[in-house]
């Protein structure tokens, strides 16, 4: 059986195949919820005709659906017209698949589920042992606790798993800067951050080289590429400064303090999982868009730096890593659902 899986989150939609080929493009959901079938079917048709449809959602949230109920009945009724040819299945955090009209019923099962759909698939990577998967993706990070290839979060919606540390609203990608901090060290001073969206997370991490220039990608808080020199310009504008106002050097002390906060940020609420595992975990897996954050974390955090990690990007190439979730779902479903 042939399945494509699809995350359909408010800011990207993410693709993949059952046999490994994966796609994703950026879609801000809360725009234009009209659009929706049409990326869907552009999408799809990048892949051979399916004979199923495997989703999974996270832009049920989005601010252009009045509740999550709406949302996922926008969500399931845009995938359902792009692909009239395949029936759709549902992953849902009870760990099964539902019909599309049983995910309506439900929909605060269908909510938000993409992130146990990857821990229930990369689970079984240790069928035998106690361990943590810490995924940082472009807006959120998801710390879930697995043991014996199963994940046990504490939470299962949104608002459970804010509270209990396994959900923490902070990505490599989209985070606001002044949403990492009030304040960033300049001149010997602490100097409060603007409360707009002059930079994010991306001008942190391009600035201090741990990702790569990109000058085809404009998806930033300005709009102009994803270069050094432009990153440089964001991060000034954070502190209501230009270029002329602001050194380089300046400008990269800022972002290595935020990047440094960010990861701190993440490393308590990974304290917070840990307190409440039954026994340590043996071995940590690593993933997600954001994955050198992930790695970053585990390597300065006193307990997940001891034991074993695996970077589930470096098993599989970079369009399944960044689409993991979709590749999970479509490897469920090909595996679990049977007409």
């Amino acid at each position: 059986m042939y399945v494509i899986g699809l995350d359909i989150g408010g800011a990207n939609i993410k693709s993949a195949d059952c046999n490994g080929v994966a796609h994703a493009v950026p879609f801000e959901l809360w725009k234009t919820p009209e659009l929706l079938k049409q990326v869907l079917q552009e999408l799809l048709a990048l892949y051979q005709r399916p004979d199923l449809v495997a989703v999974t959602m996270t832009g049920e949230l989005a601010d252009c659906f009045t509740t999550k109920a709406e949302g996922v009945e926008n969500i399931l009724s845009a995938t359902e017209q792009a692909v009239v040819s395949a029936p759709v299945v549902v992953w849902q955090t009870g760990a099964e698949f539902l019909t599309a009209d049983l995910a309506r019923e439900f929909p605060l099962l269908a909510a938000a589920a993409n992130w146990h759909a990857l821990a229930t698939w990369l689970g079984r990577m240790i069928p035998d042992q106690c361990g943590i998967l810490l995924d940082i993706g472009s807006t959120t990070t998801d710390i879930i606790p697995i043991q014996n290839g199963v994940p046990v979060p504490e939470g299962l919606t949104d608002l459970e798993r804010l509270l209990s540390g396994e959900l923490v609203y902070t990505g490599g990608r989209r985070t606001p800067v002044s949403m990492i901090d009030r304040s960033v060290p300049l001149r010997d001073q602490q100097c409060p951050l603007a409360a707009e969206c002059f930079a994010t997370a991306l001008d942190l991490y391009v600035l201090l080289e741990d990702l790569a220039e990109d000058t085809g990608d404009t998806e930033t808080a300005n709009g102009k590429p994803a270069t050094r020199l432009d990153a440089y310009d964001r991060i000034t504008r954070s502190v209501c400064c230009d270029m002329t106002e602001i050194t380089r050097a300046e400008a990269v002390e800022i972002a290595d303090y935020l990047a440094k906060q960010q990861q701190s940020q993440i490393s308590h609420a990974v304290d917070q999982v840990l307190e409440r595992m039954e026994e340590p975990p043996s071995t940590v897996l690593i993933s997600g868009s954001a994955v050198f954050l992930a790695d970053k974390v585990v390597s300065t955090h006193p307990i997940l730096s001891q034991i074993s990690v695996t970077n589930v990007a470096e098993i599989f190439d970079g369009s399944i890593s960044d689409s993991a979730c979709a590749f999970a779902v479509a490897r469920l479903a090909a595996e679990r659902v049977r007409f």
